[in-house]
């Protein structure tokens, strides 16, 4: 279970949620709202104060790889640091199954330059999912998908959702798309001035 109390940044919180395995949450919001920062707040890759903790250990007792790892943060748009697709990832034995799913089994052999943005958005996903992370935080992750597209990309997540219980995975996902958390059968939030309903957050001082 991923664990966040008064998590706060100077433009977003104090925000409390508690997410377990198996589990999907979905945020909405306005651009600018702070969508985005919650999730990088979560992933320990912008500052923060509170408390956040995955199985009842703190984010500060984990070295931060081992968190990033464990609590996989995956942006709208992702980094590339090498030409070849091949050389982002790791020759895992899911690697082929994981890529076929998201409809790109032949994607290994691309160059980095040749993709769409939707191609990348899929990608990323299947780029974090390689290290078999707890938590899943994404950011749109289907927001340059076409509709088959996404339809993969929801059922891939679903399948984790749904995995036994030791493999399960607990899904935080930004999201503009009106109907994708029924389809996921998420929790909703809205965040609104880095704000997330149904907790204590309070407006910042003037």
């Amino acid at each position: 279970m991923l664990t966040i109390r008064e998590l706060k940044t100077p433009l977003i919180g104090p925000i409390d949620l508690a997410l377990h395995a198996g589990e999907a949450v979905a945020v909405s919001g306005p651009s600018g709202a702070g969508k985005s920062l919650f999730l990088r707040a979560i992933a320990d890759l912008d500052e923060s104060t509170g408390h956040v903790a995955l199985d009842g250990t703190e984010r500060e007792a984990m070295p931060a790889p081992e968190w990033r790892r464990k609590v996989a943060y995956v942006p709208a748009e992702s980094g590339w640091w090498a030409d070849r697709v091949l050389d982002h990832f790791t020759e895992t034995a899911d690697l082929s199954s994981l890529l076929q799913q998201v409809g790109l089994a032949d994607a290994r052999s691309w160059e980095v330059a040749r993709l769409s943005t939707g191609e990348r958005q899929r990608l990323a996903l299947v780029r974090a999912l390689q290290a078999e992370p707890q938590v899943l935080l994404l950011d749109e992750p289907t927001s340059a998908l076409d509709p088959p597209s996404v339809t993969l990309v929801e059922a891939l997540v679903e399948a984790l959702l749904k995995q036994q219980l030791a493999a399960k995975r607990a899904l935080l996902i930004v999201s503009h798309d009106p109907d994708q958390p029924g389809r996921l059968g998420a929790r909703r939030f809205v965040m609104d001035k880095g704000c997330l309903t149904a907790t204590s957050c309070q407006e910042p001082a003037a």
